[in-house]
């Protein structure tokens, strides 16, 4: 797929808004779930708090006794990251704490973060032995003006921020995993929308080349229109070429009578006068001839499908010349590559070709060869090429001689017979198919026509 194309913009809007509704999904979720597993914490803290004041409030004497593990296994193990601690408010002497916090002590002014869970109860976070990060609860309780504790409850926060990792790499992952499953189910279905665009681009391709005279297919109803339309001016387009063609003969056909007319009657009277009309009705006869061919060749080159076998139009002509120059017993000989197709109007390549052997065999001592070669198209970025070339072991042509050889009514040699208009035909025939035409010295010691066409 090229980079501008429809599928191509359409599968990069379709991935990056997909990609950027994941990532806000993935953010939303991982937030969420970052609150609940804080709140769920903070929960279990509470009630280890809660517990942790309940067993102490339930002792009357002023040596409090020790409340156990207030049902938590982790306060019993060594440095575990969950530990409570209580100590008298006015001294700041630690009078109980749990086994898994040893001989170390939390400091509850070091604490960041300052937050309050409910009244009283102060959190933040704490670095604890060993450099654990806690989230600790801490709250300063009263029985009795002699009885003042404050009381700490921590856990292990890093066991919060592992569960929350944990959780967002497999959103991380499930996302990813899904996006890419959009994308390329969207690729398909976007592939699989334009597909028709894609039979529509190879179906003008078969017109183009020849393979097609008309658009058909069974297309969806919002392109069958389109073919509708197309094939119309296809329609359209022939039939003006044809009515072309028509006022192209119909004129010709009243312009010659009446320059007939006027040339025989200059003939038929003698003087300067009667000389000068005639050669300026010569002038107007191949003037009309000149513009007439232009317009025709116009009308023809641009025909849509025009497709010629090379083959037998190049046979057909060799059988004609060879009959023409038959009392000259000229050797024409013919190469031609198979499958060799002309894209554009057989009499166009007939009269290319026509005109060049035709001069080849005027101009020939005893050979002409016809080549060519062939490559066909292979898309639009290589349209195929057609390449001629005739040669012949007559006299040739000067470098000189071969540019004056190519303009309109030239004749290097008035004792061959014909009117000069070949080769400029041929030129111009050439040019509007966009072609290109070379005149260069034989390997035979003639003249050599390298002609290049469009291939079909």
């Amino acid at each position: 797929m090229r980079a501008n194309s429809l599928a191509v913009r359409l599968i990069a809007s379709a991935s990056l808004w997909s990609a950027a509704a994941l990532v806000v999904a993935g953010l939303i979720l991982t937030s969420l779930y970052r609150q609940t597993v804080e709140t769920a914490f903070d929960d279990r803290l509470a009630v280890y708090m809660n517990t942790l004041v309940g067993a102490l409030g339930a002792q009357n004497t002023a040596n409090l006794a020790d409340p156990g593990n207030l049902g938590e296994q982790r306060f019993e193990a060594l440095y575990s990251g969950w530990y409570w601690q209580v100590r008298r408010a006015d001294t700041d002497q630690v009078i109980l704490a749990s086994k898994s916090l040893f001989s170390d002590v939390l400091d509850l002014a070091r604490i960041t973060g300052h937050g309050e869970a409910a009244a009283g109860v102060r959190t933040g976070l704490l670095a604890g032995p060993l450099n654990q990060s806690l989230r600790v609860f801490g709250r300063t309780i009263e029985f009795d003006p002699s009885r003042r504790f404050e009381v700490v409850v921590a856990g292990d926060a890093g066991e919060m921020a592992g569960q929350i990792a944990a959780f967002r790499n497999s959103v991380v992952l499930t996302l990813a995993i899904f996006g890419i499953g959009l994308i390329l189910a969207t690729t398909i279905q976007i592939r699989w929308v334009l597909r028709p665009l894609d039979r529509v681009r190879r179906g003008l391709a078969e017109l183009r080349s020849g393979k097609e005279t008309r658009f058909e297919g069974n297309f969806p109803s919002e392109i069958e229109p389109l073919a509708k339309e197309l094939n119309a001016l296809l329609q359209s387009n022939q039939e003006i070429i044809e009515r072309a063609r028509t006022q192209v003969g119909n004129l010709a056909h009243a312009l010659k009578t009446p320059l007939s007319v006027i040339t025989n009657e200059a003939r038929s009277n003698r003087g300067p006068l009667a000389e000068k009309v005639a050669e300026q009705a010569a002038l107007m006869r191949m003037q009309v001839n000149h513009y007439l061919d232009r317009a025709r060749i116009a009308a023809r080159s641009n025909v849509i499908g025009a497709v010629t076998e090379v083959a037998p139009a190049v046979s057909r002509i060799v059988r004609a010349m060879k009959r023409i120059h038959e009392d000259r017993r000229l050797d024409i000989a013919c190469h031609v590559a198979d499958g060799a197709r002309f894209r554009g109007e057989q009499q166009d390549l007939e009269e290319v070709i026509g005109n060049l052997v035709d001069n080849a065999c005027k101009w020939a001592r005893g050979s002409v060869v016809i080549a060519v070669d062939y490559e066909c198209p292979r898309g639009e970025a290589e349209p195929g090429r057609l390449r001629f070339r005739i040669d012949d072991d007559g006299p040739g042509l000067t470098p000189e001689q071969r540019e004056e050889a190519t303009r309109r009514g030239r004749r290097l040699d008035e004792t061959k017979p014909g009117s000069g208009l070949g080769l400029s035909i041929v030129a111009d025939l050439v040019g509007l198919y966009q072609g290109r035409l070379h005149l260069d010295r034989s390997p035979a010691g003639g003249l050599r026509a390298d002609i290049e066409l469009p291939a079909a």
